[in-house]
C-alpha cells in the first residue's frame, strides 16, 4: 500500500502543476461535466468507463496520479480503485473542481 495520503488539496496540486512535475491529472467526471469546466493539462477518463480503459494509465503506472471531480467522492472512489490496481501514488484532489474554481481559479464555470 501507498504511505501517501489518499487526498491532496487544490493548492497542492496546484503547485505540482506550476512548478512543472511529472504526473497525471486525471478528470473522472463526465464528458457533459468535462465540457462546462476543466483544469487545463488534465485528462478525461470517467468513472463510468475507468474499469474498460484503465490499460491506457499503463504506460503512467509508476508517477503519481491526481484525480478529481466535481466535489471529491467520485475521484476518491477512483483513486482507491487505482491504488488497487497498482497506481500506488493515485491521489483524489479534496473538494474537487467546485474548491478549484474557489479557491485557485475564480471564474471558472461552476454547476
Amino acid at each position: 500500500m501507498s504511505d501517501l495520503p489518499l487526498e491532496i488539496s487544490c493548492a497542492e496540486t496546484k503547485q505540482k502543476l506550476d512548478a512543472g512535475d511529472a504526473f497525471v491529472l486525471l478528470d473522472c467526471r463526465e464528458q457533459s461535466e468535462f465540457e462546462i469546466a476543466t483544469i487545463d493539462g488534465a485528462t478525461l477518463l470517467p468513472m463510468s468507463e475507468i474499469q474498460a480503459r484503465v490499460g491506457e494509465l499503463e504506460p503512467k503506472q509508476g508517477e503519481p496520479i491526481v484525480v478529481y471531480c466535481h466535489h471529491g467522492g467520485r475521484s476518491a472512489q477512483v483513486a482507491n480503485w487505482l491504488r488497487a490496481q497498482g497506481y500506488a501514488q493515485a491521489q483524489s484532489m479534496a473538494g474537487g473542481i467546485d474548491q478549484w474554481a474557489t479557491d485557485i481559479e475564480p471564474g471558472m464555470p461552476r454547476y
